[in-house]
């Protein structure tokens, strides 16, 4: 389950699909995974976006921040980061 959280301001419907979509993806990547907290703020200098994914799988957080002109960017590199680290994860879990 990908719980949202927007700080200081209304995410819009479109952001919250493409959130959904992104960060979707990285469920499919490992069973054991648990819901995936996304955090949406907005930085003090105004032109950037923060953007930090966080999930716990078995033994270990995962927690990755992103910052881009536009959150769009921001969660697509920081679902593409937490997907990376998902997979290493379970790999690592398998190579035991």
């Amino acid at each position: 389950m990908i719980n949202i959280k927007s700080l200081k301001f209304d995410a819009d419907e479109k952001l919250l699909e493409l959130i959904e979509k992104k960060v979707g993806k990285v469920e499919k990547f490992f069973d054991n995974l648990s819901d995936i907290d996304v955090t949406l703020s907005l930085l003090p200098d105004a032109e950037n976006k923060s953007v930090r994914l966080q999930t716990h799988i078995p033994g270990e957080d995962l927690i990755v921040e992103r910052q881009a002109r536009t959150f769009e960017e921001a969660v697509t590199d920081a679902a593409d980061a937490l997907k990376e680290r998902v997979i290493r994860a379970k790999e690592k879990k398998f190579a035991k």
